[in-house]
């Protein structure tokens, strides 16, 4: 199945020792990649660039793409509903 970047269906893939997270405004990288010097090595690239070129070509079809996305934590203090 295809990658399709920032289409949170909740999937998670692993490519070699990495774990891709799909989400919906990003995408998380996580975990420890050996590429070795043979053919399963050459396949784990080919895989990591697959995903990191579709994840740039969605990037670069958004017309409207911002600067920076926040952190999606509050940056304003709340008041404590049990104080």
């Amino acid at each position: 199945m295809p990658f399709t970047p920032f289409d949170d269906q909740g999937e998670s893939s692993t490519i070699g020792g990495l774990t891709v997270e799909n989400g919906s405004d990003r995408i998380a990288v996580y975990g420890q990649m050996s590429i070795t010097r043979d053919r399963r090595g050459l396949d784990d690239a080919r895989a990591l660039k697959d995903v990191l070129d579709a994840i740039v070509d969605a990037l670069e079809r958004q017309p409207d793409l911002p600067q920076e996305i926040g952190t999606g934590l509050n940056t304003h203090p709340v008041r404590n509903p049990f104080a």
